[in-house]
């Protein structure tokens, strides 16, 4: 395997890092935050550029930073000790059932302490405001007692992360071309045989050899299991002339999300060696649903107005539609989400696109009873000059 090069040495990462972190703390001060407690593992990527045992952080958040809007920045629990923005290690009291049994009121009270402490050594108190994410209500209660003022910080994460810097855009391109080199093996190892799980092994090898970082699903499917979609890979082997759909969820070098979807033409000497009209037919209305839906984007657009002129697919399809129309990506999916016009009234909420918001386009089409499915997603960042494409790796084999 001939490796992609690396897009940023370290000191363009530290560069970005810091980066983040400023604009971390301006958003903290637009929102009158004055320390935020942080234990989501892309938060503390995003934040301090921590990358230590992400996956087990995730379930068991063992790790929390403590980041005040000015003052040293004190990290409990980190796996990692030489992560240059954190200015303090110091142990943790993390409120889980793995590190505190299954009673944690008393160790709650210790978290709430440490976070009193750093309030008080940076001169803010319990009056401050405090924003917190992912915490169970026995530590959010233990806050509350120390009279600490906690609010939600969720959103305010959400939007510093929105905005994209040229380093971060850098970072995520070379992410784009980690996953897009994956998806070439994959594409040249697919032969009738294999098993979806083997398929979808190739690409974690990829990210893997290039210090990328983990999967958010396995989101890769053959044939008849195409439709509906959500039907992650498994055992299946694969035939001739099936559709084989995955969808990246890559999370991969320097921490940044590819999120990409193709669907692949299974060739080989017990099938056809082209589509079928029927499964043309498919990938004819996915992509020009995935162009229709590009070409409404500019900066300035609501929500509500992008949600309400998507391509409006056939009924048969509709019943099955993906669970958006377009979504923010950056170190993970993330804000913001846009429904299709008939999802609108339940999950939809308006908003605005901004100059240099980063956006997956996405398109699911199988009919309700059919036999297969057609899965594309294109990455694109919206500018003041219109819709720059990021991710390239061609939407269908055209000589098929």
């Amino acid at each position: 395997m001939i490796p992609v090069p690396t897009a940023l040495d370290e000191q363009a990462v530290a560069a970005m890092a810091a980066g983040r972190l400023a604009r971390l703390r301006a958003t903290m001060v637009d929102d009158s935050i004055d320390l935020l407690v942080l234990h989501n593992p892309v938060s503390l990527r995003y934040a301090v550029e921590y990358r230590g045992y992400n996956t087990f952080q995730a379930h068991i958040p063992t790790a929390y930073l403590l980041l005040p809007v000015e003052g040293p920045v004190v990290m409990h629990g980190a796996y990692a000790v030489d992560v240059a923005l954190v200015d303090e290690a110091r142990p943790a009291n993390a409120v889980t059932g793995f590190d505190s049994g299954l009673d944690q009121a008393d160790v709650a009270r210790r978290f709430a302490a440490d976070v009193v402490a750093v309030l008080d050594e940076v001169g803010l108190g319990t009056g401050a405001r405090v924003g917190v994410e992912r915490l169970l209500p026995t530590a959010h209660h233990a806050l509350t007692d120390a009279g600490i003022h906690a609010v939600d910080a969720e959103g305010t994460i959400e939007l510093a992360r929105s905005c994209k810097s040229d380093l971060e855009m850098v970072a995520l391109g070379h992410a784009i071309d980690v996953a897009e080199h994956g998806m070439a093996v994959m594409e040249a190892a697919l032969v009738p045989g294999m098993t979806e799980n083997g398929l979808w092994s190739l690409i974690h090898q990829v990210n893997v050899a290039h210090d990328g970082d983990w999967f958010d699903g396995r989101m890769l499917c053959s044939g008849p299991r195409t439709n509906p979609w959500y039907q992650e890979a498994g055992p299946r082997i694969i035939e001739g002339g099936d559709l084989v759909a995955f969808d990246t969820d890559m999370i991969g070098p320097f921490g940044y999300c590819a999120d990409i979807s193709r669907t692949f033409l299974c060739r080989g000497i017990d099938g056809p060696g082209w589509p079928t009209d029927a499964q043309r037919r498919l990938y004819d209305m996915a992509r020009h649903e995935v162009e229709h839906n590009t070409a409404l984007l500019r900066v300035g657009a609501s929500f509500r107005e992008l949600s309400a002129a998507t391509w409006r697919q056939p009924d048969d399809v509709l019943v099955n539609r993906y669970a958006c129309a377009f979504h923010g990506v950056g170190m993970s999916d993330e804000y913001p989400k846009i429904p299709y016009p008939d999802d609108w009234e339940r999950c939809g909420y308006d908003g605005e696109v901004t100059d240099g918001l980063v956006l997956s386009v996405e398109s699911y089409v199988g009919p309700d009873g059919g036999a297969e499915g057609v899965k594309l997603e294109q990455m694109v960042q919206v500018i003041a000059d219109g819709v720059v494409p990021l991710s390239t790796y061609p939407l269908w084999d055209e000589e098929a």
